[in-house]
């Protein structure tokens, strides 16, 4: 087995139990972390506040990823196709900036990467994509309930509707990046 040689990276499309569902699927991603980042408000936002819009703060997840078996790169072409990186401050019915498409790096090499990935995923969408590339400021790990959720709560209404069909378009378009595929 290989040795494991962790890295975190960080990113925000829409509600972070969408992103969380689909990354945990992903080989390498050891742990997905959903949460709030990119804000200017003092203090630990909540979950209300940031769904106010009013903080500044994107739902957000930080997973920890072993670049042994996966690239930053080829994680960050999955998330960039998982969700729609073309619509300012929205997915699906999901409207405001807490729901951006961001990408928060964590160092200049990260940045590197997402810039020319970026560059290079443009000509696969009609529309131009909007996705902020921003350094990651402090991390805020959301309430415990937004943890897992996916896994949780299958069979709520948003999870059957929204996460399902996203998770069975990832096991069309990347099914040999993904566990026990």
């Amino acid at each position: 087995m290989k040795n494991k040689k962790l890295e975190l990276a960080t990113f925000g499309g829409g509600c972070f139990w969408c992103i969380e569902a689909i990354l945990q699927q992903v080989k390498g991603v050891e742990k997905v972390v959903s949460g709030y980042t990119g804000g200017k408000a003092p203090g630990k936002p909540t979950y209300r506040e940031v769904c106010s819009g009013l903080s500044g703060h994107a739902e957000v997840v930080q997973i920890t990823f072993n670049a042994n078996v996966i690239q930053y790169e080829e994680i960050l072409v999955i998330f960039m196709t998982s969700h729609n990186p073309t619509t300012l401050n929205r997915q699906g019915a999901d409207k405001g900036s807490q729901y951006r498409s961001v990408i928060f790096y964590h160092n200049e090499v990260q940045q590197k990467t997402a810039e020319i990935t970026l560059k290079e995923l443009a000509a696969y969408f009609e529309d131009t994509i909007v996705t902020e590339i921003s350094a990651l400021g402090i991390f805020y790990k959301a309430e415990d309930y937004h943890q897992d959720y996916y896994n949780n709560n299958q069979t709520q209404g948003y999870c059957s509707a929204i996460i399902t069909p996203k998770l069975a378009k990832l096991r069309k378009m990347h099914a040999e990046s993904l566990k026990n595929s």
